[in-house]
């Protein structure tokens, strides 16, 4: 199976995935968001040092800096522009916004790598979010405040992934992933502490499966299988299955009755499927490896679920 098959297959799987949070979205709602990202990714973080038989590389003081950064961007800070970005205006808008993350991704990789820009990739990439906002757009408006949070979100949504490429070969997709996790968990129980108090009632049976499945499936999982696939694909390629969220979430909204696939809807879907093959089926880009003594799974969020955005939804 040829490197841009398998890291195409490893994106998909990532994103479908975190469109499948909307299936736990109203029930993890009901527990308060700081604490339950805290659980989460304490859970994705355990169960990833698990699977690394507790062996992670030691990192270096940069690598130190560079994941922290990650974490305190990609999971922490998405999660406070989302809350407050939906509050001011339209979540769909949001979504719409944040959802042009590939476009962001298909400048900013290849310029933070050193190498040109390719025009095929920005316009696949144009098109991917074009169909995107075809799929999840509902009509809203948009506040001068919510569009400056919808901004530092999307911002925030790039991070994710720019901010793990320069590591990944030395340290590997799983150990990216348990570090990200891990380093999350502080920041998240310093915010559940300011917003919600030093007292906190657990979470019940269906609140605890709901955040399980979102910290072993949906994160644990989907990190691994996106830093593989950005190993694989380089991170302008990648970013075009950004796409694939919202077409999951259109899916699974659609078989809980919550949503519906309407003809403009599947056109939008048609759309973003053109606009990943554009930009991927050309010559493979240079391959990062991204193995190391760490085993992969890739070998073989957050907030609101209304926001389908990008991988660190996961």
């Amino acid at each position: 199976m040829s490197s841009t098959l398998r890291g195409s297959l490893l994106a998909t799987a990532a994103l479908a995935m975190v469109g499948s949070l909307v299936a736990a979205s109203d029930i993890v709602e009901r527990y308060p968001l700081a604490a339950g990202q805290a659980l989460r990714y304490t859970l994705a973080g355990l169960a990833l040092l698990a699977i690394a038989r507790g062996r992670l590389p030691r990192l270096r003081p940069r690598e130190v800096a560079g994941l922290v950064a990650l974490s305190a961007t990609g999971l922490v800070l998405f999660n406070v522009f989302v809350i407050e970005g939906v509050r001011e205006t339209d979540p769909a808008t949001v979504g719409v916004i944040i959802g042009c993350v590939p476009v962001v991704l298909a400048f900013a990789g290849p310029l933070l790598g050193g190498r040109s820009v390719s025009g095929r990739v920005v316009l696949a990439a144009a098109v991917v979010a074009l169909g995107a906002a075809g799929v999840q757009w509902a009509g809203g408006g948009i506040t001068a405040a919510g569009l400056l949070l919808a901004l530092g979100a999307l911002a925030c949504e790039a991070c994710f992934s720019l901010l793990a490429v320069p590591h990944l070969e030395r340290l590997g997709p799983v150990a990216v992933s348990t570090y990200a996790c891990l380093f999350a968990v502080p920041l998240l129980a310093a915010w559940s502490l300011i917003a919600d108090g030093p007292s906190l009632a657990l979470p019940d049976a269906e609140q605890a499966a709901a955040l399980a499945y979102l910290g072993l499936g949906v994160t644990a999982l989907g990190f691994v299988s996106w830093y593989s696939a950005l190993g694989l694909l380089g991170v302008e390629r990648a970013g075009l299955f950004s796409g694939v969220l919202p077409i999951s979430a259109l899916v699974v909204s659609a078989l809980l009755g919550v949503a519906e696939i309407t003809p403009a809807r599947l056109a939008a879907v048609a759309v973003v499927a053109a606009g990943v093959t554009l930009g991927v089926l050309r010559a493979p880009a240079p391959n990062l490896s991204v193995c190391s003594s760490t085993p992969s799974i890739g070998s073989a969020t957050r907030a609101s679920a209304s926001v389908p955005a990008g991988p660190s939804s996961t």
